[in-house]
């Protein structure tokens, strides 16, 4: 568990959703709960809340995040409230501004409204994601609420050290996604050999990376068998060695998902 810098706690591991299309996500969420996942992360661009919500409703003590698109930042209390109704819950642990959208500062706005659902109790905690430094720091100074988490794209080949130092001076959690490099990286030799030293698959081994950094960090599984094996990089304890030798495959090239300063204008 990580501490966010509002008193609650979240998973160092969990189940990412994206591309999990509604009809299929109850039942994966369902056997990622069975499995021990007790973080998994939604959106609503996703399409798959109420999928998720479905799998999620008998489930105790799992931590569910959710996020709030582009096209809503005007209109955030509506968007959870139409999130929350199909999740089928009354709140959610964390809720996330998904992209600062390039060229408009109605992240502001955004924020604001969901400082406010916060205190109303819709949301536990409020964060953001693919935020740049400096849109945190105008977050900051608008409304004087730090986010307690920004979850960006992040893996060994895109390691982010710049943003990882800033959340860390100011307490904010980071949060992976595309952890695993959308996949190419699994077959990388380094990650490859390091894997063969501790008995691990690729998927663990790098996994197991972002939590010796302290990271959270969200894997997608579309099957069972993925979903067990990321779940097991939880007992991978990389040494120096591997570490230094992941750190070496950084390229500030290797970027995969949209950046941040033009995606969504």
């Amino acid at each position: 568990m990580l501490d966010l810098n509002d008193g609650n706690r979240i998973p160092a591991l969990g189940f990412g959703t994206w591309q999990i299309p509604d009809a299929q996500a109850g039942l994966i969420v369902r056997k990622a709960a069975d499995i021990g996942y007790k973080l998994i992360d939604t959106a609503a661009i996703y399409q798959n809340e109420r999928g998720v919500g479905e799998g999620l409703a008998s489930v105790e003590d799992v931590f569910l995040t959710t996020k709030l698109w582009n096209d809503r930042h005007e209109d955030a209390e509506a968007a959870l409230d139409e999130s929350l109704a199909l999740l089928g819950r009354e709140s959610v642990d964390l809720y996330l501004i998904h992209w600062p959208v390039a060229g408009s500062e109605a992240y502001l706005t955004a924020w604001e409204t969901l400082i406010r659902l916060r205190e109303a109790g819709r949301t536990r905690s409020i964060g953001v994601s693919n935020f740049l430094p400096e849109q945190i720091e105008r977050l900051v100074s608008a409304t004087g609420v730090t986010p307690v988490l920004n979850q960006i794209e992040l893996h060994p080949r895109f390691q982010q050290a710049e943003a990882r130092a800033f959340h860390a001076e100011h307490g904010i959690v980071t949060q992976s996604w595309s952890p695993l490099g959308k996949g190419g990286l699994i077959s990388d030799p380094t990650i490859l050999g390091i894997a063969e030293k501790h008995g691990a698959t690729g998927a663990q081994v790098i996994l197991a990376w972002h939590l010796a950094l302290g990271l959270s960090v969200i894997p997608k599984a579309s099957d069972e068998a993925h979903a067990r094996d990321n779940f097991g990089a939880a007992g991978v304890t990389l040494d120096d060695e591997d570490m230094a030798a992941i750190a070496g495959l950084d390229d500030p090239d290797g970027r995969t998902g949209p950046d941040p300063r033009s995606f969504g204008n």
